[in-house]
């Protein structure tokens, strides 16, 4: 079998921040990096399941709607994937630095957790996602999107 892309990436120097994964004609995929691949611990899945469903809910409703396509967790829990269609870079890293300010900043229940919407409803941690979040506004505050490097 074909190696994927994703397991082309070189992990070992991969920083925090927003990388363009892929490009499938006019739809982006970007790697949104919020922790050190093998050297800092993962991130927890109950965090994780609130930044989605906080992530998807603001993408999904900005002006930008139509051209969202997925957001989701990497399996390996150091970050997300942002799918986008034909949205310029610039574009989706505001996106994503609005996104990611209102998860720090969100109070009150969280979008899509209910046993009929959800099927983890009860794993949540809205304030350790908020903290996450927080991290990542300092984080892009100075950042450009950068292109994967790959083996």
């Amino acid at each position: 079998m074909e190696r994927i892309a994703s397991f082309c990436v070189d992990h070992t120097i991969l920083e925090k921040g927003v990388y363009v994964s892929r490009i499938d004609g006019d739809v982006t995929t970007y790697d949104i990096r919020m922790r050190l691949p093998n050297r800092e611990k993962v991130m927890d899945n109950a965090a994780i399941h609130t930044i989605e469903h906080l992530f998807a809910t603001f993408a999904r409703n900005s002006e930008y709607k139509d051209s969202v396509i997925y957001f989701g967790p990497m399996g390996c829990r150091t970050g997300f994937y942002f799918l986008t269609r034909s949205l310029d870079n610039q574009t989706v890293l505001d996106l994503i630095r609005a996104a990611f300010k209102f998860i720090a900043e969100y109070e009150g229940e969280i979008p899509g957790t209910t046993a009929k919407e959800c099927g983890n409803y009860l794993d949540h941690d809205l304030e350790t996602a908020k903290a996450e979040a927080a991290q990542m506004v300092t984080i892009l505050k100075p950042f450009t999107i950068k292109n994967m490097t790959y083996l």
